[in-house]
Order: C-alpha cells, then structure tokens, then sequence
C-alpha cells in the first residue's frame, strides 16, 4: 500500500508542477497583486499550497518570459512591496493554457465516463 500512496503523491506533485503557470496567471488576471498576498491566496487552495521559495522563482521566470510585470510601490510607511500583474503577453499565455486546460479536463472526463473497448486478449475469447 506503501508504494500507491507513494505513487499518488508523486503523480499530484507532478500535476501542481505541470500547472502551476496557468494557477499564477489565473490568480493575477484582471488584478495586480504583491508576492505574500499571492502567496496567501495560493495557500488557500489545498491542491497548489506552496512556498515562497518555489512563487518567487517562479514569477521571476514569468517575468523574464514578459507574461508577468513587476514592480516597485511604497505604501505609506511600510517596506515597498513589489506588485505583479498580467502582460497583454500574459493575457494571450493564460486565455491559451485555459484553452488547452479545459480540452484535456474534457478528453480526460470523456475516458473516464466512456471507456474504451475490451482489450484484444478479450474480444479473442468472446468469439
């Protein structure tokens, strides 16, 4: 049982790394947020719950990429917080990676809810 639960875990972090631009880009759609406030929404969902060490490496990729800008913004007498928001670059990646997202979640629902034919070593016997 030790190695299905292993196995589970392995598959769900790979499922939160594979998707994880699309949650970042979605979180700051029609929005500008800074790192700790993303930060705090992402830890409010239990299926993309992560550190700052993996969000900041991340929104710098993005950055670098031009989906996401960055900057600077002094509020009262608080430590300048850095605000991220979408690019136009940005807004075209997410309305794409929604696309593809909604395909594969439909292809996925369509093999789960309608399984394929009997393997071959079953349509043998069957005849």
């Amino acid at each position: 049982m030790a190695a299905t639960d292993d196995s589970g875990t392995k598959w769900e972090v790979q499922l939160r790394k594979g998707s994880l631009d699309l949650v970042i880009l979605a979180a700051l759609r029609g929005r500008c947020l800074y790192g700790l406030e993303l930060l705090g929404l992402m830890q409010g969902f239990d299926s993309f719950a992560i550190s700052e060490g993996t969000l900041y490496p991340l929104l710098d990729r993005l950055r670098r990429d031009g989906v996401v800008d960055a900057h600077w913004k002094q509020e009262g007498e608080s430590k300048p917080r850095k605000y991220y928001q979408l690019t136009p670059l940005g807004e075209r990646r997410l309305a794409d990676f929604t696309q593809r997202w909604r395909n594969g979640v439909a292809d996925i629902e369509h093999l789960l809810s309608h399984p394929g034919p009997a393997p071959l070593n079953r349509r043998v016997q069957a005849r």
